[in-house]
């Protein structure tokens, strides 16, 4: 469980729950992204990377939360003013840096550096 993992390495549950839980359910995605970027298509890439987090958004969480609410537990959508900030300053670095459709170093820099800031939530 998450709990005894979170215990066994010494690391909090959020940053299991938040980081390594998505790497690992979405590892094929990420492969795939990244195979289709190294071959020069990086408008796939884009939308392989964006498109999961996107249905993960919009489909993942709500259907938890509904499911969380018929076995009588706990889980809501109310999220701190940290992770609130933190998500939206995210979503809006990603639209303005994947806008014109092209890509370099120091905008993947940028979105990795985003990556962290949000993990250390």
């Amino acid at each position: 469980s998450v709990e005894g993992s979170a215990e066994a390495w010494g690391i909090p549950k959020v940053f299991i729950g938040m980081v390594i839980i998505p790497i690992v359910g979405n590892a094929a995605e990420h492969a795939s992204a990244v195979l289709v970027a190294m071959k020069g298509k990086v408008e796939l890439a884009l939308g392989i990377a964006i498109g999961s987090a996107v249905q993960i958004a919009l489909l993942g969480v709500p259907i938890a939360v509904v499911c969380a609410w018929m076995m009588n537990k706990p889980l809501s959508l109310d999220f701190h003013v940290f992770e609130t900030a933190s998500v939206l300053t995210s979503s809006l670095a990603v639209g303005f840096l994947v806008s014109d459709g092209e890509a370099n170093y120091l905008k993947g820099a940028m979105l990795v550096v985003a990556y962290i800031i949000v993990s250390a939530g």
